[in-house]
């Protein structure tokens, strides 16, 4: 499993950051598992409201994330790409992981970077935090986020 030599997250005070959660629309079961663990995740950082926002696909998080950065502390990006019978699957992959990768880096805000690139829906699930997932990607990219943030600012 993915999630294998993972550290443990520590207990974090993010109280006095700005966070914004953009989450992708497509796979609802999915999506509300990572934005359940993203609003979690702030709210046991000390981030009582951070801001959601819902954008149509894993395609657009990179123009809302490059949009929101500067007006926050940390960005955290939500979505699903599942393997089809088309190269779709690998051009929405690159084209976000590389859009969110040049944000962060240009801006200098931390990105989350909370993704699923699955083969399967089986394998999406088991990563989104759901009763029975062994994983819970949506905690994890935005306590990476407030982290990382935290680090920057000290």
């Amino acid at each position: 499993m993915s999630g294998a030599g993972a550290p443990a997250a520590e207990k974090i005070d993010a109280s006095g950051l700005k966070l914004v959660v953009i989450a992708a629309s497509w796979h609802q079961q999915v999506m509300d598992g990572l934005v359940d663990g993203a609003l979690r995740a702030a709210r046991e950082s000390g981030i009582a409201e951070p801001k959601l926002v819902r954008v149509p696909g894993t395609f657009e998080l990179s123009v809302a994330a490059a949009r929101l950065a500067p007006d926050y502390d940390a960005v955290v990006a939500l979505g699903v790409v599942i393997r089809g019978g088309t190269p779709h699957f690998d051009y929405v992959c690159q084209a976000a992981t590389l859009g969110l990768t040049e944000v962060s880096v240009r801006t200098g805000i931390p990105v989350g970077f909370g993704v699923l690139t699955c083969d399967n829906e089986q394998q999406a699930i088991d990563r989104a935090g759901l009763p029975g997932s062994v994983e819970d990607k949506g905690f994890e990219a935005t306590h990476a986020a407030l982290q990382t943030a935290l680090v920057l600012e000290g």
